[in-house]
């Protein structure tokens, strides 16, 4: 007689180096991340990208699951901050870095300026010099945050912080990247508008 495992059983397998299991959850799950993918987005080739992205942030994120509710629960809100934050990136009319006030735009709705992928590979890069530029604490924040899409809480684990230090840390190394694109980059910066 075969009895299935349950999903705690299989979590707590992988979590002790069964790696192999997780592909039992993937295609258990795989239906379900789909479709709720697909209310996000109209696009099945965003949905399949998108789909691939929360299976590798649950694996990654795996030992946060304390088993308080369902999986499917726990794996949802994986689903809904994967698509709210590529949705956001692919949106991209325009961007903050700290959502204050708008100092980079992407695209200029008013003036029909439509930026093409030189001059956004431009701006990625000049946003990188500008956090290079930082300490490596406010460095670090600014990357986790932005990049890794690491929590204020997962951070604090990261860097042995409180949340609520690591907000005020991240708010003021937001300000110091503003500072520093703004007097390195200041002629770059009035073309954009």
């Amino acid at each position: 007689m075969h009895v299935e495992l349950t999903d705690t059983e299989i979590i707590k397998r992988i979590l002790q180096g069964d790696q192999a299991i997780f592909a039992t959850l993937v295609q258990r799950y795989q239906q379900y991340v789909f479709t709720l993918v697909l209310r996000f987005t109209d696009s099945r080739e965003d949905a399949e990208e998108i789909s691939q992205d929360v299976f590798v942030k649950a694996y990654r994120s795996l030992a946060d699951f304390r088993g308080d509710s369902k999986f499917s629960t726990w794996l949802y809100t994986v689903v809904r901050t994967s698509c709210i934050t590529f949705l956001r990136k692919k949106k991209l009319d325009t961007t903050s870095i700290d959502n204050e006030r708008t100092f980079m735009q992407l695209e200029n709705k008013e003036s029909g300026f439509n930026a093409n992928s030189i001059e956004q590979k431009s701006r990625h890069a000049m946003v990188n010099e500008a956090i290079r530029l930082l300490s490596p604490d406010d460095s670090q924040l600014i990357t986790l945050f932005y990049k890794g899409e690491q929590s204020l809480e997962e951070i604090g684990r990261i860097m042995r912080l409180e949340p609520n230090t690591v907000k005020v840390r991240l708010h003021r190394a937001r300000n110091r990247l503003r500072e520093h694109i703004e007097k390195k980059f200041s002629h770059e910066l009035r073309d954009l508008y």
